[in-house]
């Protein structure tokens, strides 16, 4: 797979932001298809930051209901990748 196709881009939550303030860890929506190795090297390529490991989890898609119909959203991969110290991912920086 190429890089850029692998990573699907951030995910911003209050859990997400602490472990980037407190452990050096970034939160990405990656590819179902794609491993732990093929993450690391996505990562270092379009960051240019060297990666220490990473951790996926399958997410599954919630059961969500409007009256009658009742529907589902997408599953999808979480991975948490943590930095070598002095390292940095900043996704957000003129905001």
């Amino acid at each position: 797979m190429i890089e850029y196709d692998i990573l699907r881009g951030p995910v911003v939550t209050e859990k997400s932001t602490l472990q980037r303030e407190s452990f050096n860890q970034v939160t990405l929506k990656v590819a179902k298809d794609a491993n732990r190795v093929e993450i690391k090297n996505a990562v270092e390529k379009a960051f240019n930051a060297k990666v220490k490991q990473v951790r996926t989890v399958q997410v599954k898609g919630k059961i969500k209901q409007r009256g009658r119909i009742i529907g589902k959203k997408k599953d999808w991969k979480k991975a948490v990748v943590t930095l070598m110290p002095g390292q940095r991912i900043d996704f957000f920086e003129g905001v």
